[in-house]
């Protein structure tokens, strides 16, 4: 009896994880939908706790920063011209979310004359960690710098 008990009680607690793991999955796929798939900027609240550690190139490395902040960044890139983005996949375990994907961006004519060039689907992998609320508390990003345009006179021009 005692083997019985314990092996639903273990398929309970599997099935709670799963739920975690799939609602936490949902909560980034519809992040990157709404700040910067498209420009419903206004939801970041939504998804990201009223603060939350980043880790990023510069000085950005551990830096807690207010949720707004990723609603001003979303709409700094939207400002720049026509922004897209397609998720590859998303790989869930614990209290993490890390998710592949493409960003696309056709610049304005304003940023074109300043040399910034189409950008055509550059890969880049983020990092969440989640909250027992499921919001986002923590952010690595990982971009492949090789393929994004760089600055007229950057990189050794």
């Amino acid at each position: 009896m005692m083997g019985a008990a314990f092996l639903a009680l273990a398929a309970c607690a599997s099935e709670a994880d799963t739920d975690v793991l799939e609602r936490n999955k949902e909560v980034a796929r519809n992040f990157y939908e709404d700040l910067w798939f498209s420009e419903n900027t206004d939801k970041y609240a939504e998804y990201v706790a009223d603060t939350y550690i980043v880790h990023d190139v510069g000085p950005r490395k551990g830096v807690e920063e207010v949720a707004v902040e990723q609603k001003n960044i979303a709409d700094l890139f939207h400002s720049l011209g026509d922004m897209t983005g397609k998720i590859d996949y998303q790989i869930a375990e614990g209290d993490k979310v890390a998710t592949r994907w493409f960003i696309s961006l056709d610049p304005n004519e304003e940023v074109a004359a300043m040399g910034f060039p189409p950008v055509d689907g550059v890969a880049i992998i983020n990092v969440f960690r989640f909250n027992d609320e499921g919001k986002i508390v923590e952010v690595w990003n990982h971009r492949h710098d090789v393929e994004l345009p760089q600055p007229p006179g950057a990189g050794g021009e």
